[in-house]
């Protein structure tokens, strides 16, 4: 379905944007994973499918591997307040940096998580040359299929 935009210019409505979901949803050829979660979806092109499980499941924790390096890049006085005084002054800068108490600069916490999926996907990819070890990941995906919980 084609859509176009349009925004209105004085009295005109002059179009500015258009929309194609054929070509949206369109993949090149290989294989490809798409997670959707609440409120997002993540597409991830060209993946090796013997990875996928591992993929999809560092895309759903993505979330929460984000919140746990943001709580723990969080500023910390290098010495634990003393005073009620010294805690409340700590509490309200917190509250006033807001979002800006936390550690990391120049690229974002889910860019450091992506680049962490990646170098898993590098570390299972050369333990994966081992025929024992893809023996060992293909048994356990097995008994993960076997032992998965339908909601």
């Amino acid at each position: 379905m084609k859509k176009i935009y349009y925004e209105k210019i004085g009295r005109k409505y002059i179009p500015v944007k258009e929309y194609d979901s054929d070509f949206m949803d369109s993949y090149p050829q290989g294989a490809h994973l798409v997670v959707c979660k609440l409120g997002s979806t993540s597409k991830k092109y060209s993946i090796d499918p013997d990875y996928a499980a591992m993929i999809a499941a560092g895309t759903v924790a993505q979330d929460a591997i984000c919140d746990a390096i943001i709580k723990a890049s969080e500023l910390k006085p290098t010495k634990q307040p003393l005073t009620t005084e010294q805690v409340t002054a700590w509490n309200n800068l917190k509250k006033s940096f807001g979002d800006d108490m936390c550690g990391l600069q120049g690229v974002s916490t889910y860019e450091c998580v992506d680049a962490g999926i990646k170098a898993m996907m590098v570390a299972a990819e050369q333990l994966m040359k081992n025929p024992v070890v893809k023996n060992a990941f293909e048994q356990f995906l097995l008994v993960a299929k076997l032992t998965k919980e339908h909601n």
